[in-house]
């Protein structure tokens, strides 16, 4: 509903397709395309500022440097593309923490436990590394400056890798005191489940805007069914969502010249004899990525569907007792109805005999005579003021999800107006309603969300409260005992190296007092006459004159 605002991942296949006419999930192939691209980037620039870390010169080939230049510019052109373009996405990412909040705070304190044991072993090795070359300075101070700057490289690399760890566990330690999710809360203040309108039906099912597939949507359980509808140029209302037949038709097959022109330039007699549902039921292209094989039959009856009016919308919603709300598109410049196509569709619904309770009327056009035609209509207001709300006499509001839960949620259901949100495909984000107590949804995937009875991951405070508690305190002692372990481990590897070490360079005391007595002795036989006049100093010895020592004399080894 209201698509052509929302520049969704869905709006951008149909883009390109006005452009080339291939329906294809480009966005795979260009994910596929830039992760790879991106990790083989990455690996490139790791090991570069590893080789320049060691203080190694850099050798980069030219193709891989033009391949770095490419990649970080492509990056930043999408990055800026995602931003100005997409920021409903990273409204979607902000709400959907709001629901996986607690889960992700949980297994991250996991995730940090079992990352602590590498942590550890790096961080206790870094330091029993820097207390040995802290030990060999002592010894060798030739080399100081050297080891000193190597002392510091040390240093630097345990706070880089330390301190964010210690960080970012303290950071879980702490988070649930700033954490919010609707999700946690009490099971008797849980809101009963939301409704369901079925976005141009059930398109999963089968052809948006056909019979077929509002048919299934009534199958499925939805509460109304929503449209889109155009005048034709004989004043006929009929449902279609493009601005032009070319993607939901056969329109290229039967006046290829005219498949760009508006749906409302075209007659009715012509309009009713297109397909409406062989795209749908013989593309190799599933208009829907988690869309399920059609059986034989669907599929038949999906290829021969047509274009309906508003009326048998009408008809099938007055057997049935669904409400119907629809976008109603203004007609082309020059179109005969173009100022009273408002006046036309409310005679068309007053004639088809429908109960006027189950129009819920979203049209913002002429909206006073539409009040006094047509009174028991429904009206729905879009994201206005409450105070604009309340003039208008409008209970009910038809709103994007992603400016919703931003702007004003409680403020709405402060004054008790009803929610209807759009266009919400994903159980997390119906959940994420649910909680929220949101009335009813505008789906594509109604087949999936109606078979939930419980909102995913939710819980009680309580509960969360004590696997938090749980969960920190056995963290911390696992920390602990991590990092006691390998600091022991360290110590006594430092213990056997310090051992080798002395043993290498100090020498033993048997040999000092070896080499000691050898020197002495060397020392003795220098000089003839030492040892001459020592004998001649004996007790009872006479005086001897000294005969001229032989040279043939050995000297004594030491």
């Amino acid at each position: 509903m209201d698509d052509l605002q929302r520049l969704e991942v869905h709006e951008l296949y149909r883009v390109v397709f006005l452009g080339t006419g291939v329906w294809f999930f480009w966005s795979l192939v260009l994910l596929s395309l830039f992760g790879i691209l991106a990790a083989y980037t990455s690996l490139l620039l790791v090991l570069g500022f590893l080789l320049c870390w060691e203080g190694k010169e850099l050798y980069l080939h030219w193709y891989h440097k033009i391949l770095i230049l490419i990649v970080i510019s492509m990056c930043l052109f999408f990055f800026w593309l995602l931003c100005t373009y997409w920021k409903d996405r990273w409204l979607t990412i902000g709400l959907s923490l709001q629901v996986y909040a607690p889960y992700l705070h949980l297994s991250s304190i996991s995730v940090m436990v079992l990352l602590s044991w590498p942590v550890a072993f790096y961080l206790i090795h870094l330091e029993g590394e820097a207390r040995i070359r802290r030990y060999k300075i002592t010894s060798n101070e030739r080399k100081r400056n050297k080891r000193c700057n190597m002392l510091t490289k040390l240093r630097a690399l345990q706070v880089a890798v330390g301190l964010p760890f210690f960080l970012i566990l303290l950071c879980l330690y702490v988070m649930p005191f700033g954490n919010y999710s609707p999700c946690i809360q009490e099971k008797d203040k849980l809101g009963p489940k939301p409704s369901f309108f079925g976005h141009r039906g059930a398109p999963m099912l089968g052809p948006e805007n056909t019979m077929m597939s509002f048919e299934k949507a009534v199958e499925h359980g939805a509460f109304g069914l929503e449209s889109d509808v155009h005048i034709s140029y004989d004043h006929v209302p009929f449902l279609m969502h493009d601005l032009s037949l070319r993607r939901t038709t056969n329109i290229k097959e039967v006046l290829p010249n005219a498949s760009l022109r508006h749906p409302s330039l075209f007659d009715w007699d012509f309009l009713a004899t297109l397909n409406a549902g062989k795209w749908f039921s013989h593309s190799q292209i599933k208009p829907f990525y988690h869309m399920k094989p059609l059986s034989e039959a669907d599929k038949e009856k999906a290829g021969n569907q047509k274009i309906p009016k508003l009326t048998d919308l009408l008809e099938l919603a007055q057997k049935e007792k669904k409400l119907v709300i629809f976008d109603l598109n203004s007609p082309v410049p020059k179109h005969p109805a173009r100022k009273e196509f408002v006046r036309l569709v409310v005679n068309v619904i007053l004639a088809s005999g429908i109960e006027q309770h189950l129009i819920v009327w979203l049209p913002g056009f002429d909206r006073k005579y539409v009040r006094s035609t047509a009174p028991g209509f429904q009206h729905v207001g879009r994201l206005f003021t409450i105070e604009r709300l309340t003039k208008e006499n409008i209970s009910r509001i038809n709103v994007d999800y992603k400016r919703l839960f931003y702007n004003g949620l409680r403020e709405y259901k402060a004054a008790n107006i009803n929610i209807n949100i759009y266009i919400v495909n994903e159980p997390w984000l119906f959940s994420l309603a649910w909680c929220s107590r949101i009335q009813s949804v505008t789906t594509d995937n109604i087949q999936v969300l109606n078979q939930i009875n419980h909102p995913y991951f939710f819980m009680t405070p309580s509960f969360y409260m004590f696997m938090w508690i749980l969960m920190d305190v056995v963290s911390a002692i696992f920390i602990f005992a991590v990092f006691y372990f390998h600091w022991w481990r360290e110590s006594q590897s430092e213990k056997i190296l310090k051992g080798i070490s002395s043993y290498t360079e100090t020498p033993s005391v048997s040999l000092q007092k070896e080499n000691t007595e050898n020197e002495a002795a060397l020392n003795v036989m220098e000089s003839p006459e030492t040892l001459t006049k020592s004998v001649g100093e004996l007790p009872g010895s006479q005086s001897i004159n000294p005969e001229p020592v032989q040279e043939t004399t050995q000297p004594l080894m030491p």
